[in-house]
C-alpha cells in the first residue's frame, strides 16, 4: 500500500509557513506500515493541484491532499478533485446546516461563503469534523482513493486519526509498521562510512523486504546512518532494528557515538556520571561554544563544573596559569586542560586553543586547532586540521573535543 501527501497552499511554495503536515502524515503513515514514497507541495491554483493530484495517484494507491479546504476564493481543493474525478459538485444542504449550526453555537455570524464548505465532488463522501468547520472529503478515483483533509494542523491531525488512518489500514489488508533507528557517527566522511559498510549494503541488497540504509550528513552532528525496517508487528521491527544495530556497530566501531536523539555531549555526561567524575572546561577559539551546548544537556549541572573562556592570551597566562609563549600549540592545550581542572577542583579538565580564521597566527594556518585532556590518568593533546569557514571550524572543534574525551573514556584512541 503506497500513499501520497500533497500539500496545498502558495505560503508553503513561498516559504511563510513551514509544511509540518506532511511530516506529521508520513509519521502516522510509517506507524500503520504505508508506504510513502512522494510528498508535494502546490500552490492555490486550480489546474496545478489537478495536475499534482493525477500524478499521485498514478503511483500511489491513495492520496492525502492537505489544505485547501476554507471558504475564501483561493480555497480551490474540492474544484482541482472534482475535475480529476471528471465529476461536477454538488452542495449538501445538510451538511450546511451543520456548518451553520457551529457558528451559532461558538456565537459568531455565518457568512454566506461558508457554505462552500458545504460543496462536495459527485460520488465523494464528507469526513466530518469535530474541531473546525471544513469537512474533509473522501473520494474515490477507479480503485484508488484520494482524501482531502483540512490545512489546520489541530484539524488535520485529528481526522487523519479519527477516520483518514483507519481507512487506509483497512485497504491496506492488515495493520503492519515501519520504524526507523539512527545511529549517530563522528569521525569519518560520509563517503568513508559508506565504504566501510559497502560490504552490508550489498548484503541487503540482495534481501528484498530486508532493512533499508541511508546516510544523512548533519554537519556538526557528524554522520548519521539511518535504518528502516518494516514488519507486522512494533516488536518485530524492534526486534530486526535491534539484530541491524549489532550488525552495523560491529563493522564502525566507537565512531558510532550514539542512537536516535542523543548528543555527543549527553553521551559524555553518561560516561561521566558512571564514574562521579566532574567536568571542567577552558576554550580559546569556541569562545563559549562548548559549555553552551553541555548546560543544553540535561542534569548538567551533576557533572559540570563550569567553564573559563581564555580568549586574550593574557587570560590564559593569569588565570589558568600558562606558561607564557606561543598559545596555538601542544603544550598551552595540555596547560589550559591542567589549569581549569585544578582552577575548578574536576576530575577531568578539557581544553580548545587554535586558528578559526579569517587570518593565520602564530605562523599557523586557519584550521590548526589543538585539543587537550587532563585525566586522573594523565594529561595529552591532540592536534587537527579542519577546513571551512570561522563558524565550521569552531562547530567542529566543539564536537571533536568532546568526541576526544569520549574515547578516552572508553579507553580508545581517535
Amino acid at each position: 500500500m503506497r500513499c501520497e501527501v500533497v500539500a496545498v497552499g502558495t505560503e508553503l511554495l513561498l516559504g511563510q509557513v513551514v509544511d509540518s503536515n506532511s511530516a506529521w502524515i508520513g509519521e502516522r503513515l510509517a506507524e500503520a506500515g504505508i508506504d510513502s514514497h512522494f510528498q508535494v507541495k502546490v500552490g492555490d491554483n486550480v489546474e496545478r493541484i489537478a495536475a499534482a493530484l493525477v500524478t499521485a495517484l498514478s503511483r500511489s494507491d491513495a492520496v492525502i491532499c492537505c489544505g485547501g479546504l476554507g471558504p475564501t476564493q483561493d480555497d480551490v481543493t474540492r474544484e482541482a478533485i472534482a475535475r480529476v474525478m471528471d465529476v461536477g459538485l454538488e452542495r449538501d444542504p445538510a451538511m450546511v446546516a451543520t456548518i451553520e449550526a457551529i457558528f451559532a453555537g461558538r456565537n459568531r455570524p455565518f457568512a454566506p461563503s461558508n457554505a462552500r464548505q458545504a460543496d462536495r465532488p459527485v460520488g465523494s463522501a464528507f469526513i466530518h469534523q469535530t474541531l473546525g468547520t471544513a469537512p474533509g472529503l473522501s473520494c474515490p478515483v477507479g480503485d484508488k482513493v484520494l482524501y482531502a483533509v483540512p490545512g489546520v494542523p489541530h484539524e488535520m491531525c485529528d481526522m487523519v486519526e479519527r477516520a483518514v488512518m483507519p481507512d487506509l489500514v483497512a485497504r491496506s489488508g492488515g495493520p503492519s509498521t515501519i520504524r526507523s533507528r539512527t545511529l549517530r557517527t563522528w569521525g569519518l566522511a560520509e563517503s568513508a562510512l559508506a565504504e566501510r559498510l559497502a560490504p552490508r549494503l550489498e548484503q541487503l541488497d540482495d534481501r528484498p523486504g530486508g532493512p533499508t540504509i541511508a546516510f544523512l550528513a548533519s554537519g556538526m552532528e557528524g554522520i548519521k546512518v539511518r535504518v528502516t525496517v518494516k514488519a507486522p508487528t512494533r516488536a518485530e521491527t524492534v526486534a530486526a532494528l535491534d539484530a541491524e544495530e549489532e550488525v552495523l556497530r560491529a563493522m564502525l566501531g566507537e565512531i558510532v557515538f550514539g542512537v536516535d536523539d542523543e548528543t555527543m555531549e549527553s553521551v559524555i555526561g553518561r560516561l561521566l556520571r558512571a564514574r562521579r567524575w566532574s567536568l571542567a572546561l577552558a576554550e580559546s577559539m569556541t569562545g563559549g561554544l562548548v559549555s553552551s551546548r553541555i548546560v543544553d544537556t540535561p542534569e548538567a549541572s551533576t557533572w559540570f563544573k563550569g567553564g573559563v573562556v581564555t580568549y586574550a592570551n593574557e587570560v590564559k597566562f593569569g588565570v589558568l596559569g600558562v606558561r607564557e609563549g606561543p598559545v596555538v600549540g601542544a603544550e598551552c592545550a595540555v596547560q589550559m586542560a591542567e589549569g581549569v581542572r585544578r582552577l575548578l577542583g574536576t576530575d577531568v579538565g578539557l581544553s580548545v586553543t587554535g586558528v578559526a580564521g579569517p587570518d593565520r597566527q602564530e605562523d599557523q594556518p586557519v584550521g590548526t586547532v589543538w585539543l587537550g585532556v587532563a585525566l586522573p590518568s594523565g594529561t595529552e593533546a591532540v592536534h587537527l586540521r579542519l577546513s571551512g569557514d570561522r563558524l565550521r571550524i569552531r562547530q567542529l572543534a566543539s564536537t571533536s573535543l568532546l568526541d576526544l574525551l569520549r574515547r578516552r573514556l572508553l579507553g580508545s584512541v581517535p
